[in-house]
């Protein structure tokens, strides 16, 4: 397994976590093309943040390999560390010193940069994340939203080929949370390619090209939106005031795992032509207030996947 014959900015092959009895993350094998906004999404416990840690060397995993940017880890972790920069579970700051000083603390320790262009490249991490203005500003002051935002500086201070942000909107306002999303754009189009590490699945469907599902610790699905949704079928949905008949119709259509609801008969379309079906239910006297075709919703994948519905939002 190699990630640059693969293409692949990160790749895992059988990464297995296992504390104890319980095993966190379960032979897992990912792949993050080089370029991609990559959505690494889950509820909260279903082993991100493990894998996010085993992927930069922070945890030994029990079992598998990890590849960055084509180099193993731990093995080559000073050949590809500067290269990636990353937020995981949270900014860790001092309490006293300003948001500058932090960002000053952390250049210093990076010994590949040259102390002389320090100031530039922290005012522009700052800057980028909208935090200048604040940036003598004491952290023990700093709301939620901006010690969140002054991580992803921490993260920006020199040019990364890779970025890994793990829960990158949280305690973001809305405001905040569209900045983060303009701001991992942005860095995809300079050419970086960004793992973000989510819970939120609307945030992931409207920032990532590509999308990874994670459930109690096993990666069941992964690959494009659109390769995800192509696996659910699209639903024809019927708006009438007599639903139960319009679903009699439906089935006799052919359509299958059909339910109504007080105002609508909806079923799996497959393979029968929509314009029959409005067309059949006028023929036996059913009206039609509104006829759909609906695409599954990332939230639909998911549950599918899983079984387990989704926060969308929170």
């Amino acid at each position: 397994m190699t990630a640059h014959m693969s293409g692949a900015a990160v790749a895992t092959s059988g990464l297995t976590k296992q504390f104890r009895h319980q095993v966190a993350v379960d032979s897992l094998d990912l792949l993050v093309p080089t370029g991609a906004v990559y959505g690494f999404l889950g509820p909260n416990g279903s082993g991100k943040t493990t894998t996010i840690r085993m992927l930069l060397g922070l945890v030994t995993p029990t079992a598998g390999e990890v590849e960055l940017l084509g180099h193993a880890m731990p093995r080559q972790a000073s050949d590809v560390l500067a290269r990636v920069g990353a937020l995981v579970e949270g900014p860790a700051f001092h309490l006293y010193l300003s948001g500058r000083e932090n960002l000053a603390r952390l250049d210093a320790a990076d010994r590949t940069t040259d102390p002389r262009t320090a100031r530039a490249r922290i005012d522009g991490a700052l800057d980028r994340v909208g935090l200048l203005a604040a940036a003598t500003k004491r952290y023990r002051a700093y709301s939620l939203g901006m010690r969140q935002r002054l991580a992803i500086a921490g993260a920006l201070l020199r040019h990364r080929d890779l970025l890994v942000l793990d829960e990158p909107t949280n305690g973001l306002d809305p405001q905040g949370t569209r900045e983060v999303r303009s701001l991992v754009q942005s860095l995809s189009a300079e050419g970086a390619t960004v793992l973000v590490s989510s819970h939120l699945l609307s945030e992931v469907e409207q920032m990532c090209s590509h999308i990874g599902v994670m459930h109690v610790g096993k990666l069941v699905a992964q690959g494009t939106s659109e390769e995800l949704r192509a696996g659910n079928e699209p639903e024809a949905v019927v708006e009438t005031d007599q639903p139960f008949h319009a679903a009699r119709i439906l089935r006799e259509l052919g359509l299958e795992d059909i339910r109504t609801t007080r105002a609508s008969a909806i079923a799996k379309l497959g393979r029968v032509p929509r314009e029959k079906i409005v067309a059949a239910c006028v023929h036996e006297g059913v009206p039609v207030l509104g006829f759909r075709v609906e695409s599954p919703s990332l939230e639909d994948v998911f549950v599918s996947l899983t079984g387990e519905g989704f926060d969308v939002s929170s």
